[in-house]
């Protein structure tokens, strides 16, 4: 999505979270590496190729369907991305014992003061009144070169320098981008500011931290577009002390909250954050022990819910059944038949009738507890996979309850609930009745005539939801298919999420209760704004092109807009940029600004503003990359185009050409050699993008194509850190005494004497060696530890994973091992550089495990680095 005032941007949607603000050099032992040889070589890596989606109108408009990839104008723009931090372990994590970086679950962030000085300028320091106002250059305003601060957790840049020279800065192998978290809560918080904002009245930027100040007048330079703004006298001041209390002229991150009366339809609310109804829509067609799991995890959802939330439950099979929560003797429903869409006269019978569809916890879990013990398995003899079940008919009939009555009031006026409204699925099969399903079979004459139709009605819906404000999560478990690629879309267009479980068990439970306690923002709409040297070339993320009209607003806004299908703190959107030119400057600004209803019914602006320093030097931009928020850019922009298996083993093909074209632009050559050295700057980027190549986003560890797609599309939305995790696995060895040392996701961890944690984002795995395992009390002891390790990392995560223990050996340890790297077939010396927990091993025990691995033919990193013709970089 973008302005029709920015015509050169493309967008892509799907998430992803910036890294905030520019930090210099950071005292890690990065190793500066030569500049690359100067005889000029073809590039070996083909640049990106955007494709224009094609419209039947001018505008171009993201569409879930299209995977969230938005593109506008004469130019092509994919776009989002942010995550929570790291849990807080309760048996202490010891580091790892070498040279290996451990993966935080946020990058450093740059530090931004808490204060911005601003010195007085008199007026012959302006010749044209704009473009020559000289920068202010107190401490307080400048970028540290240190990095601490949770404020920039919002926005997570790929490096926190920007090349001068446009031919080095848009090597697309490497690429330069940000993450950006909008619906990102820290423990601080931003600033809070109860007014309107300062905004420039050329370009539409907001007032912030960076903005120059002429005291005797009040005015303020615009660090987008450099030209001067009144500010009604409200910056004048004798002293740049005295500005210290705006808190957009002191802090990057500010909030402005307006929470007067927008109309006569509100009506402030004690508690409004859990005003908003959640409804439950239950397949009926289960068999006795999925039943069973899945009445035990819905008692104890409702046990969970707080005593104020509204809830509505509707049952779908052939028929859809919504409960009538005025009947507290017997479990009452009203019927509606599923092979159509409800008419408006049934809805309007049901909804003005005297039935109680929606009613809060506190006056109704007796209720919900009697609806969910009268639920019975499915008594036909007919396959799963063949039961009618009109799911598409039950999410219709769950919104129109949510409506409620005001829904059609000749006036217009809706009521205003807090947030968003949620729809929970409960599906056990596919959707094979009445609208937007498909048949049975795969092998019915029409069958892809009618998935199409199937695909267009599903996204429909769920676009009505999201006009709605009500976003539709799917929670799919058991052994059935359901034809994830139907669902997807339904999900995908109201801003929720689709999610695959093995049964209707533990993890099927927790995520039905963190699904519901999301806090979800509404009328979310995101500006991107940056300093005329750079370019959005692509947006990835939960959101959809917004063509806004700003013009009598402002004379020359050429922001990209974007309109988010909710706002919630597991979102992200990953943000491509590229310089238009040589850079003369020696910053350039990055300003983000998103404006939603949160869940207490206040409307919100979020201003983060960001300054990164400009560099000529190759070597000191390297050494400001953070390796693993550009793995994670590059790995969205790459799961974008793998939209199948057969893509999918074509981008493993471009993931080596990323690495060779690095290791040519920015390595240097080795002598009497035609290798490459990788750079020792991003030496953690080669093993993030190996574990990409082979794990389950683009790898073979997925059996069925339903299952990578539904990590395809959680990854492409997913917070900072949950990406991360998908991308890369973290390693624990639990330890005597109950600690946990961190190491490479490498086979080496896979000693018999030991029980190992390896969190792999979705799925976290509970490996217990031989002698472990043989030793009763010592293997509870582990496993214990190590499950409430697994508990702790993973307790705020959404989606929930699975949580899988064995031992060494049985068949299921086959998902761990798929996951590490086989570095068994290293040499010792390369083995222990890589992975110096070796060192501590005797003799005899290395040769245990060593006979104790299998020989395959998957390559070790190091022999996937030489067989690409590069020198694997050397170990942190």
């Amino acid at each position: 999505m973008a302005n029709p005032t920015q015509p050169n941007v493309g967008f892509t949607s799907s998430n992803t979270q910036e890294r905030q603000g520019p930090t210099p050099p950071n005292p890690d032992n990065k190793t500066p590496i030569l500049p690359p040889p100067s005889f000029v070589t073809p590039p070996r890596f083909p640049p990106p190729t955007l494709h224009l989606q094609k419209q039947d109108q001018a505008s171009n408009v993201l569409s879930p369907a299209n995977d969230g990839v938005i593109k506008t104008g004469s130019g092509h723009v994919p776009h989002l991305s942010t995550p929570p931090g790291p849990p807080v372990f309760t048996s202490p994590v010891r580091p790892a014992a070498v040279p290996f970086r451990t993966s935080p679950a946020s990058p450093q962030p740059v530090s931004f003061s808490s204060g911005s000085s601003l010195p007085a300028l008199s007026p012959q320091q302006i010749s044209n009144g704009s473009d020559d106002l000289q920068q202010h250059q107190d401490s307080n305003s400048i970028i540290k070169d240190h990095v601490p601060a949770e404020d920039s957790s919002f926005v997570l840049f790929s490096a926190h320098k920007v090349l001068k020279q446009k031919k080095q800065a848009n090597v697309p192998s490497l690429g330069f981008g940000a993450l950006l978290s909008p619906g990102r809560e820290v423990s601080t918080g931003p600033q809070v500011i109860q007014r309107d904002p300062h905004r420039c009245q050329i370009c539409g930027a907001y007032a912030n931290i960076y903005s120059n100040i002429l005291l005797g007048s009040g005015q303020w330079q615009c660090v987008i577009c450099r030209k001067l703004n009144g500010s009604g006298g409200e910056y004048i001041a004798y002293n740049k002390e005295e500005l210290h209390r705006f808190p957009e002229l002191s802090s990057p991150i500010v909030d402005y909250v307006q929470t007067r009366n927008k109309g006569p339809s509100f009506v402030p609310v004690l508690d409004s954050r859990i005003s908003a109804p959640v409804v439950l829509v239950i397949d009926e067609c289960l068999d006795e022990p999925h039943l069973q799991h899945l009445q035990s995890s819905l008692h104890a959802f409702v046990d969970s819910l707080p005593p104020t939330t509204r809830l509505g439950i509707v049952l779908y099979g052939r028929t859809v059944s919504v409960y009538d929560f005025s009947e507290e003797s017997v479990a009452s429903a009203d019927v509606l038949p599923g092979d159509k869409s409800p008419s408006q006269e049934s809805l309007k019978a049901l909804i003005y009738g005297t039935g109680i569809y929606l009613s809060p916890m506190h006056a109704s879990l007796p209720v919900a507890h009697s609806i969910f013990s009268s639920l019975r398995a499915y008594k036909l003899n007919i396959p799963e996979a063949s039961r009618d079940r009109c799911l598409g008919t039950a999410v219709e009939v769950a919104l129109a309850i949510i409506q409620g009555p005001s829904a059609d009031l000749s006036r217009g006026i809706v009521k205003r609930l807090g947030g968003n409204s949620r729809i929970i699925v409960c599906a056990g099969g596919p959707n094979t009745y009445g609208p937007g399903s498909v048949p049975h079979s795969f092998s019915h004459p029409n069958y892809p005539y009618m998935e199409k139709t199937a695909l267009k009605w599903m996204e429909s819906l769920g676009r009505e939801a999201h006009r709605h404000n009500t976003v539709v999560d799917i929670l799919c478990a058991g052994t059935c298919p359901v034809r994830i690629p139907i669902l997807q879309p339904l999900a995908k267009a109201s801003g929720g999420v689709l999610v695959l479980h093995d049964d209707f068990g533990e993890a099927f439970g927790v995520n039905l209760q963190r699904a519901s306690a999301r806090s979800a923002g509404s009328l979310g709409l995101l500006e991107l704004r940056t300093s005329d040297d750079i370019l959005i070339t692509q947006v990835v993320g939960p959101g959809e092109e917004s063509h806004v009209d700003t013009h009598e607003s402002f004379k020359n806004d050429s922001a990209l807009y974007i309109q988010m299908l909710s706002v919630e703190e597991t979102q992200c959107f990953s943000i491509s940029m590229e310089t238009k030119g040589d850079i003369k400057r020696d910053s350039v600004f990055f300003q983000f600004a998103i404006q939603y209803s949160n869940v207490y019914k206040a409307d919100v602006s979020r201003v983060v503003t960001v300054r990164l320093p400009t560099v000529d030097s190759i070597s000191g931009y390297l050494q400001s990359v953070q390796d693993e928020v550009a793995a994670v850019l590059i790995a969205k922009k790459t799961l974008l185009r793998a939209k199948n298996h057969s893509d999918a083993i074509d981008m493993r093909s471009t993931i080596d050409e990323r690495i060779k074209d690095i290791a040519l632009k920015f390595g240097s050559q080795l002598t009497k050699s035609k290798l490459h050295r990788f750079p020792n700057g991003i030496s953690l980027l080669p093993e993030l993008l190996f574990h990409l190549r082979r794990g389950p986003l683009l790898g073979s560890i997925i059996g069925h194509e339903d299952e990578r797609s539904v990590l395809r599309n959680l990854f492409l939305n997913a917070s900072f850190d949950l990406s991360l995790r998908m991308l890369a696995p973290r390693c624990l060895m639990h330890r005597e005494g109950g600690t946990f040392e961190e190491l490479p996701a490498y086979d080496l961890a896979m000693q018999s004497d030991a029980a190992v944690v390896l969190d792999h984002g979705t799925d976290v795995f509970i490996w217990l060696g031989a002698e472990v395992a043989a030793d009763e009390g010592r293997s509870a002891a582990a496993l214990a530890a190590c499950r409430t390790l697994a508990e702790e990392l993973t307790e705020f995560r959404f989606p929930a994973p699975r949580i899988l223990a064995f031992k060494e050996g049985s068949s299921q340890a086959r998902y761990f091992v798929s996951r590490l790297i086989p570095a068994h077939k290293d040499p010792p010396y390369e083995q222990e550089a890589r992975f110096p927990q070796l060192r501590s091993l005797t003799q005899e025990q290395r040769t245990k495990l060593k006979s104790s691995f299998v020989h395959f033919d998957d390559p070790s990193f190091c022999e996937w680095m030489r067989s690409l013709k590069v020198v694997p970089p050397e170990p942190r």
